[in-house]
């Protein structure tokens, strides 16, 4: 995890659970993350192939231009990170452990940031978890989104968070500019995964390419 919210959040999920191995999601006091409410969602993953947004802030919904309450998770996500995704959730409910996403989420016109996703499951007056609390952060510059929102995102890598990881901030330097990642340096984006099989990084550019290749006309899911 990056972001400071990140470990914030999980730290909160972690002493909301009381001895149990997850907390249930009327345990939440929205009083106790304020500070970033406007980024925090509620997913219900009892249908993994359709998760969708129970609740989320308003600072979210304006990132994606809509009223996200009702719709899918995996509608902006493109095709091959939809069906990780899926795969990745369930893991995540039965592990029951905090799930951190990196991805790469791009406007229409291909304006790019890197995000990072927290999950972490909660029951919802049941045994068995079957929903989500999350946030979504941008790591690197929001000024590359020009003001429009999201259109699409890719997913990059994936790394379930375990119970002994240090919640302590780590010291991280500053993100790179997503505008000198086109003007020809080519870092890579390390993947780290808890699945069976990793996929191998992708540069960059690469992804770029695949976001023009979209453009506007991805295909967004009911």
């Amino acid at each position: 995890m990056k972001h400071r919210n990140s470990h914030l959040l999980v730290g909160y999920w972690s002493r909301l659970r009381r001895g149990r191995a997850v907390p249930d999601q009327t345990d939440i006091d929205p009083r106790a993350i304020k500070r970033m409410l406007s980024y925090v969602f509620i997913l219900d993953a009892k249908d993994i192939e359709r998760p969708l947004y129970r609740l989320a802030g308003t600072s979210l919904c304006e990132r994606f231009g809509t009223e996200l309450k009702g719709i899918s998770f995996l509608s902006h996500w493109e095709g091959q990170s939809r069906t990780a995704l899926s795969g990745i959730l369930k893991q995540a409910l039965a592990a029951r452990q905090p799930l951190c996403l990196s991805s790469i989420a791009a406007t229409a016109d291909c304006g790019m940031v890197e995000c990072e996703t927290i999950l972490a499951p909660v029951t919802f007056n049941e045994n068995e978890p079957t929903r989500f609390i999350g946030m979504v952060q941008i790591l690197t510059d929001a000024n590359a989104l020009c003001g429009k929102p999201i259109a699409f995102e890719r997913l990059v890598g994936s790394q379930m968070v375990r119970e002994d990881e240090p919640l302590s901030i780590p010291d991280f330097p500053p993100p790179a500019s997503l505008d000198s990642l086109r003007g020809g340096l080519r870092p890579r984006l390390r993947l780290v995964v808890s699945q069976t099989q990793p996929q191998p990084a992708q540069p960059v550019e690469h992804i770029a390419r695949l976001l023009d290749v979209f453009g506007s006309g991805i295909a967004v899911e009911a």
